[in-house]
């Protein structure tokens, strides 16, 4: 699994019209399945989603993550993270999960980071959605399980 973070000082999701999800200070991550994924990567994920140290303490260095920071986090599911783009000018999506799988691995994800943590918001799978973010930094950094 794959999940693209941006540290925000706000981020929504909105689908035809309606925000979905929301959060203010806190982490985006699009969330990417491949194949052969499985809920020990989603834990994976998890911890590292809930522990990485992307927030700034009193000396402004990254040592805080976001339970530290009180942040929220906004899990946006994100099929093209999938790509191979290694070669030619067209994405190629043989390594990405089938659809059925990557949703039962994103809701399963879900589920546990809900359990894990109190400010959880959402995207939702398979729709046309529009995120909307204030990147703070920029901070921006690629995790894989």
């Amino acid at each position: 699994m794959k999940a693209l973070i941006q540290r925000v000082s706000r981020a929504s999701v909105d689908v035809e019209g309606q925000t979905i999800g929301a959060v203010n200070q806190g982490l985006l991550a699009l969330i990417g399945v491949e194949k052969g994924d499985h809920e020990a990567d989603a834990d994976k994920l998890l911890h590292k989603l809930l522990n990485y140290r992307v927030f700034s303490d009193a000396d402004d260095k990254m040592n805080h993550n976001i339970q530290q920071a009180s942040g929220g986090l906004l899990l946006v599911p994100q099929f093209t993270l999938a790509a191979d783009t290694r070669k030619g000018l067209r994405p190629s999506f043989s390594s990405a999960a089938p659809p059925a799988e990557s949703q039962r691995l994103f809701h399963y994800l879900v589920e546990q980071a809900q359990s894990a943590w109190h400010e959880v918001a959402t995207g939702e799978f398979g729709a046309n959605m529009q995120v909307s973010l204030v990147n703070d930094g920029p901070v921006t950094f690629l995790l894989e399980s």
